[in-house]
């Protein structure tokens, strides 16, 4: 068998195949060339996801038709000045994408350099059919028509025109947010899908982009560290969704996804969000070039680092910090959750609109006559001194002493407790319900990473030592981390080859269950991924024992401690969540009650 050289429509297919997957692929590789173009507004425009009509239109610096000839030839490029590939800083730099694409559809450019006439190319499936003056403003338009038409093979796998527009539509929102300064419009079989107009701020943009709830429910990151530098925005805990989609990464303005920054965001929100849920953030990390290699793939959506473990701490380093300085913020109650209160209906209970109402008095003007052992709740002030007020049916406990000023305290005053669970408070702006058993749950983590940062935690001696009978296995995890968990305070000591002996608790859990915290132990030990930092593994650790340790749903508090649970939320970080992401508390502003009885 000889071997041949491959022809070029060839050769253009099998590169289109790396950097062409679907219309996606190709709308980001031209809306990058419009971004280095140094255009300030794109307008796109789709036709059935793209599979039909991919049109890009900036006000860039153009080409001249020679330019435009060598662009549509392989491996030819405007923004790669020397061979240093490694140093390069633009989005688009291989010199693959407009004969890849040009390859297996029809495409046109037309285009226009300030101050000379305008000219057209169309290449179609890789011949050359129409090529001479156009007219447009300055700047470079580029329409890709019936992508894959001829490539039958490839065309099956597009998925529905709404997938295709989905996946291009998430394309142009991450590169809108990497660049503010641009104004980018977009449009489907029509319709105006996205509009983002110029600003300076990222926050403002990745608001616009994603849901504005998020300004007020996010944190603003920056950070510099040896030459690096983070910004951006992330979700405090409460505020969270389903899935990781909602994830934005940047490394030098570049859309990227990559596993270690997913990976760091992860960490990064450990013990805040339960496993299911996923922060929503959008990291922007400016790095210098030597540093970070992103010629690993053609789509150029993945990179490599030169110190990963460097910009991993920096990530999760910046964004614990930023969530340290949120405090005890919390998730405002939403729509969806407003509507969930129940309002009574209008209408007597019988149903009957003239049935009679079921209160204390007789008919229209005449009080009815109370037993003569309920009189003693009041009388009427007037000539029918013998006709009285229907009796409260509970009464209020008497205030000793005057009540402290909501004013003073933003999580408010206790004012109750509803189902021997919820914390009912007044604030000066609205009333706080708290879950008594997360916001413990949190305030004793959170003690426990203060002692250990002092040192280690103090442990409570068990009059009788507790045997936990466990697997094999289990008792082998506890025995290797012994040394880690006594600076928590808790003594084990293997006993046996299923069993392992409790000595001592962490004095902070007061009277805890030693068997069911072993065991969760064991458990959580047996999660752990071995990539997972010392700390990370410690907080996890921390995370398992706090939630033995808290106050239990169920339990009646008295004024005081309330009052002191509500004083300690105010002043420890992440208060606003437990270790497992769930809220723990809500606040109803004072708008929000008055909607809930239509005064609004």
């Amino acid at each position: 068998m000889s071997i041949r050289r491959l022809p070029e429509h060839l050769v253009n297919r099998i590169a289109a195949g790396e950097v062409v997957e679907r219309p996606a692929s190709a709308l980001k590789e031209l809306v990058e060339n419009a971004i280095d173009a140094g255009a300030g507004r794109i307008a796109i425009l789709l036709v059935e996801g793209g599979t039909s009509r991919i049109e890009v239109a900036d006000d860039g610096c153009g080409m001249t038709p020679a330019d435009m000839a060598l662009a549509l030839e392989r491996h030819a490029t405007s923004k790669l000045p020397d061979e240093y590939i490694e140093s390069v800083v633009t989005l688009g730099f291989r010199g693959e994408a407009l004969p890849s694409i040009a390859s297996v559809a029809r495409l046109t450019i037309e285009s226009r350099i300030r101050g000379a006439e305008g000219w057209a190319r169309t290449v179609d499936n890789g011949q050359v059919t129409r090529e001479g003056p156009a007219a447009l403003p300055p700047g470079t338009r580029v329409v890709v028509e019936d992508l894959f038409a001829r490539v039958p093979a490839r065309r099956k796998f597009l998925r529905s025109p709404r997938a295709e527009y989905a996946a291009c539509l998430d394309v142009v929102r991450r590169l809108a947010m990497a660049r503010p300064d641009i104004g980018f419009t977009l449009e489907h079989d029509g319709r105006r899908a996205l509009s983002a107009m110029q600003v300076e701020d990222r926050p403002g943009r990745v608001a616009t982009l994603t849901d504005r709830a998020l300004a007020d429910n996010a944190v603003a990151i920056d950070l510099e560290r040896e030459g690096v530098v983070l910004g951006g925005v992330a979700s405090i805990p409460t505020y969270n969704r389903g899935i990781a989609d909602h994830q934005y990464l940047f490394v030098n303005g570049r859309p990227v996804k990559d596993r270690l920054l997913m990976g760091a965001i992860r960490g990064a929100y450990a013990e805040m969000l339960p496993r299911d849920r996923h922060a929503v953030v959008a990291l922007f990390l400016d790095i210098p070039t030597d540093q970070v290699d992103v010629n690993v793939h053609p789509a150029k959506t993945e990179v490599r680092f030169r110190d990963p473990a460097m910009v991993r701490g920096l990530i999760v380093s910046g964004l614990r910090r930023a969530l340290d300085a949120a405090g005890h913020r919390s998730q405002r109650a939403s729509e969806s959750a407003l509507s969930m209160w129940q309002q009574e209906n209008s209408s007597p209970p019988g149903g009957e609109e003239g049935a009679r109402p079921q209160s204390g008095w007789e008919g229209e003007g005449t009080p009815q006559r109370l037993p003569r052992e309920n009189r003693h709740y009041g009388a009427v002030n007037d000539a029918r001194a013998t006709f009285f007020a229907a009796p409260p049916q509970a009464r209020a406990e008497p205030a000793w002493t005057p009540p402290p000023q909501t004013a003073s305290f933003p999580m408010g005053v206790a004012r109750g407790q509803v189902a021997k669970t919820y914390i009912v408070a007044e604030a000066e702006d609205g009333l706080v319900l708290v879950d008594q058993h997360a916001a413990h749950e949190r305030l004793v983590l959170e003690r426990m990473r203060a002692a250990l940062i002092g040192g280690t935690i103090a442990s409570q001696a068990l009059l009788i030592p507790e045997v936990v009978e466990l697997d094999e296995s289990a008792c082998d995890r506890l025995e290797a981390r012994a040394e880690e968990l006594s600076d928590f305070g808790l003594d084990l000591e293997r006993f046996g080859p299923h069993a392992m002996l409790v000595r001592a608790t962490p004095a902070l859990l007061g009277q805890s269950n030693p068997k069911g915290l072993v065991t969760d132990l064991a458990d959580e030990l047996a999660a752990f991924d071995e990539a997972l930092s010392l700390k990370e593994r410690l907080d996890a650790v921390a995370g398992t024992m706090a939630c033995h340790g808290s106050v239990r749903a169920g339990r009646i508090l008295s004024v005081t401690e309330m009052n002191a649970l509500l004083r300690e939320m105010e002043i420890t970080p992440h208060s606003g969540q437990c270790n497992h992401g769930r809220p723990t508390w809500v606040k109803l502003a004072h708008g929000d009650i008055e909607k809930l009885f239509g005064r609004k």
